[in-house]
């Protein structure tokens, strides 16, 4: 046995949209459904773990034998999806490549595994295995019906009257549509065969595919976050607006003055016409008005600050051990090849430039909204501005920020 090709049919209650694969992962309701697997090229057998179907012992040693070659359409997931699975059903088949104490302990080692979407990417062809068969113009395209039966089968599910109150759909709840879905398995490891076949006069140097082992190693350990000043920041930013909105009430009689149609009435009441309410608008309009005017129009501004949500990204992302993983993807910018961020992403973040960032940081970490409402007028700014705060480096290590210019 010298390669593997695989592809694997999930559930998790854990919406991976939003918290990425690590965390969709880890939960404690996540299953292998499906395996589809080719051994060395051959047809590909698709065991369904749901009805019994065990996985040959030679596959499972395979997954963390270093000389076995592993192949996916983004294989981070299946080499996520595989750790967990591994370390819950077989421990014995389960190899690490670090230390313990490392955050990377819990993952199979990436240095055996190579990723068709890379492949693809790396030939500036689409990010998905979709749009990559479609261009190749292969004769056995990726089934259209997936995106369906995903969501039937691989997601939670409302609970209704006419589906008994469950909130899964099992196989047996519609056994025809589990059989088009274990032939949707099937055949998108036939699609990534017939991908790789084409893709042989074009291979990915090794160097590239050093790179992407390393983005690997970098996505298994993480970034550690302070999650009580996350989730303190979160309740501040809460409640900074309910007093913002509050104070913009009373100004402008508006039932919700951040509704773009209620303001510019009232502007247009006031004297003020104006097409939009972007913050570079809000911004001018600021420069040009006084009075109550500019008063409605800076907390508009206050109201409008997005950078929250990282706060968010943040708490949906960060997986047991406090770490938020899977933050890159390589080749994410398929033509440049430059690194995609996710999630939270990483790459853009608020810069600070506060004096006294520490102070406000240690308040939002205790908790003390009172103290921080005195000292700073604009709580929406000083919670962007500690962002970067938020993450932190594991005991006896520290961050080096550093920027590269290329000329």
């Amino acid at each position: 046995m010298k390669e593997l090709s695989i592809d694997l049919e999930t559930y998790s209650d854990v919406d991976i949209s939003k918290s990425g694969a690590y965390k969709y992962a880890e939960s404690d309701n996540f299953e292998i459904l499906l395996f589809g697997v080719s051994v060395d090229n051959e047809p590909v057998v698709v065991y369904d773990l749901t009805a019994g179907d065990e996985i040959p012992t030679e596959i499972l040693a395979a997954l963390s034998d270093d000389n076995v070659t592993k192949w996916a359409f983004n294989a981070s997931f299946e080499r996520v999806c595989l750790s967990n699975w591994l370390r819950k059903h077989h421990p014995e088949y389960f190899k690490t490549y670090k230390s313990e104490g490392d955050p990377v302990q819990n993952y199979l080692d990436p240095t055996s595994w190579k990723c068709t979407l890379v492949w693809s990417a790396y030939m500036g062809l689409p990010l998905s295995l979709e749009g990559v068969g479609a261009v190749l113009k292969l004769q056995d395209q990726k089934m259209k019906e997936g995106k369906d039966l995903i969501k039937y089968f691989c997601c939670p599910c409302k609970p209704t009257k006419v589906n008994g109150g469950r909130t899964r759909n099992l196989p047996e709840h519609a056994p025809d549509k589990w059989e088009i879905f274990k032939a949707y398995n099937r055949r998108d490891v036939e699609v990534e065969l017939t991908i790789k076949q084409k893709l042989l006069k074009f291979p990915v140097p090794d160097t590239v595919w050093s790179e992407y082992h390393i983005d690997q190693e970098i996505n298994d350990r993480g970034i550690m976050l302070d999650m009580d000043m996350v989730e303190n920041a979160i309740a501040f930013d809460e409640k900074s607006k309910a007093s913002l909105m509050k104070s913009m009430q009373s100004i402008t009689n508006l039932d919700n003055p951040n509704s773009v149609a209620q303001m510019k009435q009232w502007l247009s009441e006031n004297g003020i016409e104006t097409e939009s309410l972007g913050k570079k608008d809000v911004a001018g309009l600021i420069k040009e008005t006084d009075g109550d005017i500019t008063a409605a129009l800076k907390l508009r501004l206050q109201l409008a600050k997005s950078s929250v949500k990282k706060y968010q990204a943040m708490q949906n992302a960060v997986c047991k051990d406090g770490r938020a993983h899977g933050m890159f993807q390589f080749y994410g910018a398929n033509r440049s090849g430059r690194w995609a961020g996710r999630l939270i992403q990483l790459q853009n973040l608020p810069q600070n430039h506060m004096p006294d960032l520490a102070e406000a940081r240690e308040l939002v970490r205790i908790g003390d909204y009172d103290t921080l409402d005195i000292l700073y007028d604009d709580i929406p700014d000083t919670l962007s501005q500690l962002i970067r705060t938020a993450f932190i480096a594991r005991p006896g290590y520290k961050f080096i920020v550093s920027d590269y210019s290329v000329f």
